[in-house]
């Protein structure tokens, strides 16, 4: 015969409360993660400690340790509120579609070329919508996507991510930024090998545009000993970087009115088929809100006629 658990059940505070210590190792700054009293903190964790019958965490008078009981349960607690945290989510979106926050994450590629898109069908037509915009590179995206950070991403795909459901939105071809004066500069029916000599300007490392660029020239049969100069951080200064001869760029169609339209500059188009990139939101596969999410990006595709992209079916 099994013996009966001996142990107090803990509440979801006492657990809130030892997650924030395990996280920070630090009783101050647990306490101003989640809004505690640092007094009501400590007593939470001692309270489970009582319940649980096992010593949680370490105290010296300089840091705060797990003890190994700590460790393991500490994985146990964090599961437990990921669980309720996926409950509340659940009832919320079942209660009230497009209502409460919806927190998406947007490249640097896309932010200020779409958003004025998503802003206008946000304030049209989902006005109870509390919409919270992040923006932030692919990496840090898809990390806070997974924890749970941000509910939907706005972004270059594929990502080939387990677990994260892509929606595709549209595809837009790449144009080639010159100075002017340059020879390819104005043309159309440019052939993709007329990347493979020239001073090419890209995005620094993290930048999922740099990465695509790097693709089209090796498409192109770019050799890797062909000039790449990467001192850019964002397109803003990469147009300025050619409008000052230093090479020329790749820029997605979608921000060339704001990024190139300059008189010291030229835009140069490809022959067909361009070099492309597809936009689409992704979300964890199974989210609470997927029905909610698959509606906005078909509202979303709706709203894209006046940007010169081709719409996803």
């Amino acid at each position: 015969m099994v013996a009966a658990n001996r142990g107090k059940q803990p509440s979801l505070a006492q657990l809130r409360a030892f997650a924030a210590v395990a996280e920070y190792l630090h009783f101050r700054d647990a306490a101003a993660a989640i809004g505690m009293s640092q007094p009501a903190l400590s007593g939470a964790v001692s309270a489970l400690e009582e319940g649980l019958g096992v010593q949680l965490l370490e105290r010296t008078t300089r840091k705060v340790l797990l003890s190994p009981a700590g460790e393991r349960l500490a994985v146990r607690a964090k599961a437990v509120l990921d669980a309720v945290g996926a409950l509340m989510e659940e009832a919320e979106a079942v209660r009230a579609p497009f209502t409460g926050v919806l927190r998406l994450g947007v490249i640097p590629t896309v932010a200020p070329y779409l958003l004025p898109t998503v802003l206008r069908l946000v304030r049209r037509r989902y006005p109870e919508l509390d919409l919270q915009v992040h923006e932030e590179q692919t990496s840090s995206l898809l990390d806070g996507l997974t924890a749970g950070r941000l509910d939907l991403l706005l972004l270059a795909v594929p990502l080939g991510v387990p677990g994260v459901t892509e929606l595709p939105l549209f595809d837009e071809d790449f144009v080639l930024v010159t100075p002017t004066g340059h020879p390819l500069g104005g043309r159309e029916g440019i052939p993709r090998e007329a990347l493979r000599e020239l001073p090419l300007l890209l995005l620094d490392e993290g930048h999922c545009l740099r990465d695509q660029a790097l693709d089209v020239c090796r498409e192109a049969g770019r050799t890797e000993g062909a000039p790449v100069t990467t001192t850019a951080a964002g397109l803003a200064t990469l147009v300025q970087l050619v409008a000052g001869g230093m090479g020329v760029t790749l820029l997605p169609r979608t921000a060339v009115a704001v990024e190139a339209g300059r008189g010291d500059l030229r835009t140069g188009w490809f022959a067909a088929p361009a070099p492309s990139r597809r936009i689409a939101l992704a979300m964890r596969t199974g989210a609470a809100r997927g029905g909610e999410f698959a509606e906005f990006a078909q509202a979303l595709r709706e709203a894209l006629g006046s940007l010169p992209v081709r719409v996803a079916d």
